[in-house]
């Protein structure tokens, strides 16, 4: 009998593999270029920021438990493309956008949605773009 409930807490104790509530295993900064699902960071993931150029959306992503953002870049039409569309999570050192600390991007696929890897640390200031490839447009979101 103590085999069988020795067994079953163990299963319950151990975390499912790629499960996103797993615990962190990076913080801050050191979530940098990460991925926010294959750290777990996506588990407590809310929308801080979000803009769109009337079709697509980026959205700013953030993980208190990680103190990391990323985006979500979304098209809800798919076959309505001519040519790329990017979502991009930018970090910067203070609110008037100086200097640009770094950015990550990721391609919005045609009638889908992907997410970045991460940019981290509570310190900074975050804001998120839509960078249309063929017209070069680029709208942002605020700061936040």
């Amino acid at each position: 009998m103590s085999i069988l409930v020795g067994a079953a807490l163990t299963a319950v104790l151990i975390p499912m593999a790629g499960s996103s509530y797993a615990a962190s295993s990076c913080s801050g900064t050191g979530c940098d270029y990460k991925g926010p699902v294959t750290y777990g960071c996506d588990g407590d993931g809310v929308t801080k920021k979000t803009v769109s150029d009337g079709i697509m959306k980026a959205e700013l992503r953030w993980s208190a438990k990680c103190s990391a953002g990323w985006v979500r870049g979304s098209d809800p039409y798919p076959n309505d493309n001519y040519w790329s569309h990017y979502a991009v999570i930018e970090k910067h050192s203070s609110e008037s956008g100086q200097p640009l600390i770094s950015s990550q991007t990721v391609t919005i696929p045609d009638g889908g949605s992907d997410w970045s890897n991460m940019l981290g640390g509570s310190n900074y200031y975050y804001r998120v773009c839509l960078r249309d490839g063929g017209t070069g447009e680029v709208v942002c979101s605020g700061y936040w």
